[in-house]
């Protein structure tokens, strides 16, 4: 009998091992997701901005058009001349990971 209880308990600390380390795989993905959609979020917009694309929209527009189809939502957009950063949001599990880039010319140019 002390043998199945000693094995129910292992049983156990093995179960609630793999489910923590699940949740943090899977918040280390989205990380990971965030910065790519930030990244691309922003070349997109400071390639509208500098005229590098032809496109009718808006260049933050063109920006959530991108982390939207990401899978992530923009929530902030600004433009420096054809300087772009934004901050894209993803969310996992109820919590919010952030991610920002800035894309544009080399500094100088």
């Amino acid at each position: 009998m002390a043998g199945s209880a000693l094995a129910a308990g292992l049983l156990s600390i093995a179960a609630a091992l793999s489910l923590g380390l699940a949740a943090v795989g899977g918040a280390a993905v989205t990380a990971q997701r965030a910065a790519g959609a930030a990244d691309a979020a922003a070349l997109a917009a400071a390639d509208a901005a500098s005229g590098a694309i032809a496109t009718g929209d808006d260049p933050c527009t063109l920006a959530a058009r991108v982390a939207a189809a990401s899978g992530t939502t923009l929530t902030a957009c600004a433009l420096d001349g054809f300087v772009a950063t934004v901050q894209v949001n993803a969310a996992y599990a109820g919590l919010a990971a952030v991610s920002r880039a800035r894309a544009g010319p080399p500094e100088g140019s």
